[in-house]
This record gives C-alpha cells, structure tokens and sequence, in this order.
C-alpha cells in the first residue's frame, strides 16, 4: 500500500512538471513574466475620439434649447418666417453700432454718387464717447469707402461722416433713418444718430430682424459687411488697413451673408447675421452680450445646436 501512494505522487509531480514546461513559453528566458497588451486599431480609436466628440453637446436648457448668455435673442428662419429661438425679444434696448445697417440703407437709398470723396471734419468726431479714430480730420476718401468701412469696421466717423454729407446734412439723415424704420415695420425703434453711439439709439430683436431683412436686399451692403478686411489710401497718399469688427467672418465654418457687430456700455455686445445653418439662411440677433466673446460664443453654440437638431432630424 505504501509503495502504491509513493507511485501515485511521483505520477501527479510528473503531470506538473509536464504542464508547466508546455506553460513555458509564455515565460520570458530571464524568468519574467510577459505581458501581452491588446491594442485597439487605428479605426477603433478614432470612433471612440467621434464617439466622445458627438457626446461633447452644447448645455441645454429644460426646454431642449441651447443656453445663451445674450439678454435678448432671435433666431429666424429667412425664408419662412419660422422662429427658431426667442428670448426676451420685445425688450426695448440700446443697439450700438448695429445702428449703421440702417445708415449704409439710407445712404444707398438715396443714390448719391459712390466715387465722391467726403472728407473728415472735426463734426465728425464723438463728443459722446470719446472713442477715437485713425480717420482723421481732412481725411477723403469716396463714400463708397466711408460706407465700407462704417459696416466693415465700424468706423464711427466715417458713419458720422456719412450723414453730415446727406442732403440737408445729419437732421435730415436721421429723419430719413426713423422713416425707413417704419417703412419696414420697425415700430419699437428709434434713431437719433448714425453711428450708434448715442443709447438713445434703441430697438428689440424683432425689429433688428427686419432690419436685417432689409438691408439683405443690398448687395454693396452684404459685401460691405462680409469684407474680412480692406486697406484704404487716403488723399494724401497714406495707406491704412482696417479689419472686420466680426471674427466669425474668417472662420471656414461659417457662411455669412451679412454681419453687424455693435457695442456701448449702455447696449453691451451686440451682434447681428445672416448666415446659413444646417441647410437653413436664418437671422440671428443677439443683443446686450456680457464679456467680449459671449456673444461669438452664443453664435456658435446656435450653430452647433442647430446642426445637431435639424442636422438629425432632416436625415430622419
């Protein structure tokens, strides 16, 4: 009986060393255990990055809309009327520099003569806030350029400017401008400069849509507005170079047809657009935006909400 339980350990210790020499191989030589790591594939990673990305959403509000940090907003669909958003959209505010859609359509309204050169005056300079200018006094350039850089840039006095060479001079102008206003429906707006720096310069974001409306009918106006950048040559031969107040208009992502950035302290950030979104032309006011960016940063959290929900729901 002994020598038969002696048998049976040395046949159990002969198993072991049988199953542990075929487990060598996953051994390493110098006796260190090997790890296999298992990668994912190039594709995998990248659906997990497009995964994370398509989680990556803009904050929502209860009601499924996008939260935006401007008092005022509307969202328009242009060809339909349809309302995409609205906040706050009869409140009655200071519009700033948007104001200057209105100056460039009573400009153009009255036909005067592009290529004749306005030059700058010290009537041209604000007295109301004081801010500054590198057009300076007995600069000329033809109108064509002030009304562009006006829209583009929004040079104050070139605005100022503008409406000082109207027939009749700027009371004339500004009368022509609250005309034009109720031509379009505007009725909770009013105008008492052309350049925006007034407070007193007031209206909603229903009738800013309107505005924007109309003066998409511009063609110098969608131009004008959509110019990245334009240097001009003064009279006495200086070269300057302005830039586009709206930095949206460089971005690839964006197709704008007509852009107006406005701001006073009274009005804070001001912006208005057409541009096209998800298959969509729509109108976007955002008006009385805290911190320089805000109002950008509301622009693109529209875009992108509507990109997720009417993307998503024309492909349904």
């Amino acid at each position: 009986m002994h020598l038969k339980r002696k048998a049976l350990r040395l046949a159990v210790c002969a198993s072991s060393v049988m199953a542990m020499l075929a487990w060598a191989p996953a051994h390493a030589a110098d006796g260190k255990k090997r790890v296999h790591v298992k990668y994912s594939s190039r594709t995998a990673s990248k659906s997990a990055v497009k995964s994370h990305t398509n989680r990556e959403s803009v904050a929502l509000t209860v009601a499924g809309l996008p939260n935006l940090k401007s008092a005022a907003v509307l969202v328009i669909d242009l060809n339909d009327g349809q309302t995409i958003y609205a906040k706050n959209t009869q409140n009655v505010t200071p519009i700033a520099s948007i104001t200057k859609l209105m100056t460039a359509m009573v400009v153009l309204d009255a036909g005067l003569h592009l290529d004749e050169t306005i030059y700058i005056s010290s009537a041209d300079f604000d007295f109301v806030k004081h801010t500054n200018s590198r057009l300076a006094a007995g600069t000329g350039l033809p109108r064509r350029d002030m009304l562009r850089l006006a829209l583009m840039s929004s040079e104050n006095r070139a605005a100022a400017s503008l409406a000082r060479a109207y027939p009749g001079g700027s009371e004339a102008f500004v009368t022509a401008m609250n005309r034009k206003a109720l031509e379009l429906g505007m009725w909770n707006t009013r105008f008492i400069d052309a350049t925006g720096l007034s407070s007193n310069n007031v209206s909603t974001a229903e009738d800013l849509v309107k505005m924007v409306r109309g003066a998409y009918q511009y063609s110098l106006i969608r131009e004008f507005t959509t110019t990245s950048a334009h240097e001009v040559e003064t009279m006495a031969g200086r070269n300057i170079q302005f830039r586009n107040t709206n930095g949206l208009i460089k971005n690839p992502a964006w197709e704008i047809g007509l852009s107006k950035t406005g701001y006073i302290s009274e009005a804070g950030r001001c912006l208005v657009m057409q541009a096209k979104i998800a298959a969509r032309q729509v109108v976007i006011v955002l008006l009385d935006s805290l911190g320089n960016q805000t109002r950008i940063g509301d622009a693109n959290r529209i875009k992108k909400w509507m990109e997720s929900h009417f993307g998503r729901k024309s492909l349904g």
